[in-house]
């Protein structure tokens, strides 16, 4: 199955679908063997005690990768804060991904997750290129999460 990102545009109306790699738990090795050294979009999240996903996190990368990106936000040794430490070493932690190379595909499509996650304050921009910007996503996992 090829993950991506997709484009339509429509005057200054955009559409982007994006095809999501597979839930995959957040192992050091398999995140070697199985994520590309590519740009693109991810998604992380923790498992809680109800088997519940809790989102951590959702950007982008562009010169690391995908790959290294994941592998560095999911690793306790180099969180941030301790909370994020704490979670990270005590949760089960699942990632996906769709990869893409073009960096205003990634800004409004970070932007409309982000937007739509956390509308009070989705914390990043959009490309400015489109008035409207519409998503739809497939995976091949049912994914249900909670904020």
């Amino acid at each position: 199955m090829d993950y991506s990102i997709t484009v339509r545009e429509k005057g200054d109306e955009v559409y982007y679908y994006v095809q999501w790699s597979p839930l995959a738990l957040a192992e050091r090795w398999a995140i070697n063997a199985k994520v590309p050294a590519v740009a693109g979009v991810y998604e992380i999240y923790w498992m809680d005690d109800r088997k519940h996903l809790r989102m951590l996190a959702v950007g982008n990368t562009h010169y690391g990768g995908l790959r290294s990106e994941i592998r560095r936000l999911t690793d306790p040794e180099l969180a941030l804060n301790s909370k994020t430490r704490t979670t990270l070493e005590n949760e089960e932690i699942w990632f996906r991904y769709a990869p893409s190379n073009s960096s205003r595909v990634m800004a409004d499509v970070v932007w409309f997750f982000r937007s739509t996650y956390f509308p009070e304050n989705p914390g990043v921009e959009h490309s400015g290129k489109y008035k409207k910007i519409f998503l739809k996503e497939s995976a091949p996992d049912k994914l249900i999460w909670v904020p």
